[in-house]
């Protein structure tokens, strides 16, 4: 199979399937908040649903990055809470990408993208202060939504940035048990994908194109995070997820 026999993308539409590759990487390595851009940019350069299988091997690359660099930091204990739960969001989500066609995927990830945008807003300017304990009820909902939303849309980044600030955990520690979180939910994902036909033979070719490009932004995410302005940051990728969302919801 030949790189021609692959999406029939135009120059722009390879410069963002680039662009998107490189936020993937960024956003495992501190920048969490460009994961919902990539999403955004991803449903509409490729059908709704086949975007979700496609990007999935490229957050595996990016995720060993991240749990090599970080995988001592991991808190366990929350993971094991989260993860019989999230294991069952995605199952649930499994069945539901299979009755849904491909307008109604569109609208469910703008949704979904909408809101994460409102979560990382409220966690900005409302929701400051951490909580002493967490309550029992919390794990399953978290685990459920984030489940359900990375087997739709591989949008279950600021569920559990959410999660884990609430648990009250540092930066490093609150990155290094997100990192084994997903590099393990991922890999779950990958049977259902591959059932689903969202994983194939010209997605993998693109990934492997793509692939080299997120490996490098995930090591390069590790070096110029500390010399960024997280707040101007933050504020720049929650306008343009907004803007992908609310494009997604009203394209027809």
């Amino acid at each position: 199979m030949q790189l021609s026999d692959t999406y029939n993308f135009t120059t722009i539409e390879w410069i963002l399937a680039i662009v998107a590759a490189m936020c993937i990487g960024l956003s495992k390595t501190g920048l969490s908040g460009l994961s919902i851009l990539t999403i955004a940019i991803f449903a509409r350069i490729i059908p709704p649903k086949e975007s979700s299988g496609l990007v999935l091997p490229l957050l595996i690359c990016a995720d060993v990055v991240a749990v090599f660099s970080f995988k001592r930091h991991a808190h366990w204990n929350h993971l094991w809470k989260i993860f019989p739960w999230a294991g069952a969001g995605v199952v649930i989500g499994f069945f539901a990408l299979k009755h849904i066609d491909e307008r109604a995927a569109q609208h469910l990830i703008g949704s979904i993208l909408l809101i994460m945008v409102s979560v990382q807003l409220w966690r900005q300017f409302i929701q400051k202060d951490t909580l002493e304990e967490l309550p029992k009820w919390l794990a399953p909902i978290i685990g459920l939504a984030a489940g359900f939303s990375t087997m739709i849309a591989n949008a279950a980044g600021p569920i559990m940035v959410l999660y884990l600030l609430a648990a009250g955990l540092p930066k490093m520690e609150l990155i290094g048990t997100g990192a084994w979180f997903f590099f393990v939910i991922n890999l779950f994902k990958v049977p259902f994908s591959l059932n689903l036909g969202f994983i194939n033979e010209r997605s993998v070719l693109l990934n492997a194109l793509l692939a080299p490009v997120t490996v490098a932004s995930a090591f390069l995410g590790m070096r110029i995070v500390k010399h960024i302005n997280q707040t101007v940051f933050n504020y720049v990728t929650l306008i343009m997820a907004l803007c992908g969302s609310l494009n997604l919801l009203l394209s027809r």
